[in-house]
């Protein structure tokens, strides 16, 4: 798929001031994506930030919290592009079946790279919501932030895709299920792909992932 010229509209309560209106505010979000990549997110720092992106460690505060906020940022950024490539996946496609399987196509595959000037890299950021995202909400006070909505986009990708599966099969009864199964199982699968080989059954070059929970839905849904 080719690159999408979208504004991504993340909520206000996830920063301090917008990074995406500032070239500094943009900076510390391009510099937390490569830094997170590359040390991952115990080991990240505002300090570290600082310095890779030549601003003070105070400046970052003026943007973010914290770290963990600013995680939840590039979290709630990644779920509304998985979003807006669902909608546009999906429109002017009359079949339910096809709409469904181009859906668990974007969920479960890596995104390609593209040579758009974006200050995102979404390569990157795929990578850190699969190795990081889950510290997002396995944290204490997860139900307040869920209060202020910080996954409300996740919970809106699954709804869509849930709703496709009704479309198929308005008797079934678990949807949501289902579909946040899938989401993160394939994150799981890349992962194990990536570092543990022999618990999963991924052969490089093919869409392995992919090809197993479409039929996995498909077979489910169907029964």
């Amino acid at each position: 798929m080719e690159h999408l010229q979208v504004n991504i509209n993340v909520s206000e309560h996830t920063y301090l001031r917008d990074p995406s209106l500032s070239e500094l505010g943009r900076k510390i979000v391009t510099g937390s994506i490569d830094t997170i990549n590359d040390l991952g997110f115990e080991a990240f720092t505002f300090s570290k930030l600082g310095k890779k992106i030549g601003s003070p460690e105070k400046s970052i505060y003026r943007y973010f919290i914290s770290k963990h906020m600013l995680l939840v940022y590039l979290n709630y950024w990644y779920w509304c592009w998985i979003e807006y490539k669902l909608v546009f996946a999906v429109a002017n496609i009359d079949s339910s079946k096809e709409r469904l399987e181009k859906a668990i196509k974007i969920l479960t595959e890596p995104p390609i790279k593209d040579n758009s000037p974006s200050y995102i890299n979404e390569i990157h950021l795929d990578k850190i919501v699969i190795n990081e995202g889950v510290k997002t909400y396995h944290i204490k006070e997860v139900d307040e932030e869920n209060k202020k909505g910080f996954f409300e986009v996740y919970k809106r990708v699954v709804q869509r895709v849930g709703d496709l599966v009704l479309e198929i099969n308005p008797k079934f009864k678990f949807p949501h299920m289902l579909i946040s199964t899938v989401i993160e199982g394939a994150h799981q699968q890349r992962y194990f792909a990536e570092h543990l080989p022999l618990l999963t059954d991924v052969n490089q070059g093919l869409e392995s992932i992919s090809i197993f929970y479409k039929n996995l839905v498909f077979r489910v849904i169907e029964e």
